[in-house]
């Protein structure tokens, strides 16, 4: 995003809430943008330039994850929604619209920022990531660590910041088995609940992305009981 970007959108309709929430951040250094609709949410975009979005689900005008999904076609920064209900099935639903993280409503003030600075730490992380840094290559799959992109074929593959993530420490045990635990840890930063089920819906899209089979897989296999594991000889030739 633009170095003259602001560090937040938040589209939120309650207003009262999104006040509360936007004072607080700017109370610990962050700056952010509010937007009520969501029918106006990807002009605001456009027009704040945000390094992280946090997105409500329910919104007028436009829902929270069409909104999330048209994002998605100009924006491959982090996204977090808020969920109403702390389901597995919203949670899934959100992170197959393309978000990076999720929170149950009410959430408190306190988690939202932790939550919102681990992505920023992301987004800086990898604005700041020496150019020197390898690719790693498994036949026609390249991962770029420098610059977090993605090629298929020689076709580039757009990912989410967390899909970018989870690649890049599967491809890094290319040939090993992650524990679910693992992964979880790694990527949210807190030790799995074991009813957490963000890492599968992940697991999935991120198939599909690489263009293996959801029935079959032979590229991001499940190991039951077990968890994870990239075949590291399943990828084809180098284009």
């Amino acid at each position: 995003m633009s170095e003259t970007g602001i560090d937040i959108l938040l589209v939120e309709d309650d207003l009262r809430l999104a006040d509360l929430t936007a004072q607080y951040f700017r109370q610990n250094g962050l700056s952010v943008a509010v937007e009520s609709r969501g029918d106006l949410a990807i002009t605001r975009f456009m027009a704040e330039q945000p390094r992280v979005v946090l997105l409500d689900l329910m919104l007028p005008g436009t829902d929270g994850l069409t909104i999330c999904r048209e994002l998605r076609e100009i924006y491959d920064g982090p996204i977090l929604i808020f969920t109403a209900r702390d389901s597995d099935i919203d949670q899934v639903i959100g992170l197959e619209a393309g978000a990076d993280d999720y929170v149950s409503k009410p959430v408190d003030p306190m988690v939202l920022l932790a939550r919102t600075r681990a992505l920023l730490r992301r987004v800086e992380t990898e604005q700041h990531r020496h150019p020197d840094v390898g690719d790693m290559v498994l036949g026609g799959l390249r991962i770029s660590e420098a610059s977090q992109q993605v090629w298929l074929d020689g076709a580039k593959v757009t990912l989410t910041t967390h899909e970018f993530e989870l690649l890049r420490l599967l491809a890094r045990h290319a040939g090993k088995v992650l524990r679910r635990e693992d992964i979880f840890r790694h990527l949210r930063g807190i030790e799995y609940d074991g009813l957490d089920r963000s890492i599968d819906g992940r697991i999935s899209k991120l198939r599909r992305k690489l263009q293996d089979s959801a029935e079959a897989p032979t590229r991001i296999k499940t190991v039951w009981g077990k968890g994870y594991l990239l075949v590291p000889d399943a990828w084809g030739e180098a284009p």
